[in-house]
């Protein structure tokens, strides 16, 4: 008796598993399509003045009178900037050293008080954080009035102090986004040091802080912008010209009869510059420091 092998390969009765589309792709799709559409219009609204100024940055006077829309320059000047960087380089400073001294001030005074209201118990707790919260509904302008009159008692009327100062010491939203940013944070890591012999300020600048950074990062991206556009305060508070910032530097470019068009998108993108770079370098960590931010109550 014979025993044949047969060789004919077999058939796997089993049902093939759809194949699932790999992680990170979507289907595309009418409505994504038209969502992408929105959103490329939108980038390039937003962004075609920005462009527009940069590119009127590097023209000519005459080239812009001539054609004040142009996106193609016919001739480029770079001299545009030399004196636009002559005329607003004071300004500029000063405006550096008040988003450097907001910037330090906030992230120190709003961590602080957010560790408190996050991680401290005390008497009061909650009842205090609403009324700091509370103070955010009030417009600037109800109490510019009573300011005004205290800092001209004190004697801060044509100084810096009115510009950061009053910043530091309220810092309403970036105590919330601190408070938010420390409940997120395991309580092991603050028991385990407070076993190790920690003490409280200890835990906070060792232990809290390293884990916020997202948070101090978003903090800082909001204070340094609200700074570097003020305009509202330098405008009350200044009266000599060599204290004055950025914002009003702009306004030496206009003339009453004349206004050159060229120098000002100069000195205009000289002072953007530094924002978008301040984003960009924070980009990652501002965007993880929102996310993160306010998932606990």
């Amino acid at each position: 008796m014979t025993v044949t092998s047969s060789t004919a390969p077999v058939r796997s009765t089993a049902r093939r598993r759809p194949e699932r589309p790999r992680p990170g792709r979507r289907p595309l799709t009418a409505g994504l399509v038209v969502r992408y559409i929105v959103m490329v219009g939108f980038a390039v609204a937003f962004l075609t003045p920005l462009i527009w100024m940069m590119i009127a940055s590097i023209r000519p006077e005459a080239d812009i009178a001539a054609n004040p829309l142009a996106l193609v320059p016919t001739s480029i000047r770079p001299e545009n900037y030399a004196e636009a960087g002559t005329a607003i380089a004071p300004f500029f400073l000063n405006s550096v050293k008040l988003a450097a001294l907001s910037v330090t001030g906030v992230l120190l005074v709003s961590s602080l008080a957010g560790f408190a209201f996050a991680r401290l118990e005390f008497p009061g707790r909650n009842i205090f954080f609403g009324v700091v919260l509370a103070t955010a509904i009030v417009p600037n302008i109800v109490y510019l009035l009573p300011q005004y009159a205290l800092f001209q008692q004190m004697g801060w009327i044509d100084t810096h102090y009115p510009l950061w100062v009053p910043r530091i010491l309220t810092p309403v939203f970036g105590t919330f986004l601190l408070r938010q940013a420390f409940l997120g944070v395991p309580k092991e890591l603050e028991e385990a040091a407070r076993l190790d012999g920690c003490s409280t300020f200890r835990v906070y600048w060792q232990i809290m802080l390293p884990q916020v950074k997202p948070a101090l990062a978003a903090v800082g991206v909001f204070t340094f912008v609200e700074s570097w556009n003020d305009l509202f305060g330098p405008l009350i508070f200044l009266n000599s010209t060599d204290l004055q910032t950025l914002p009003l530097a702009l306004s030496l470019f206009q003339g009453e009869y004349f206004t050159t068009i060229s120098t000002l998108m100069a000195a205009s993108t000289m002072t953007v510059l530094p924002v978008l770079l301040v984003y960009l370098l924070a980009q990652r960590y501002f965007v993880e420091g929102i996310a993160s931010s306010g998932l606990k109550g």
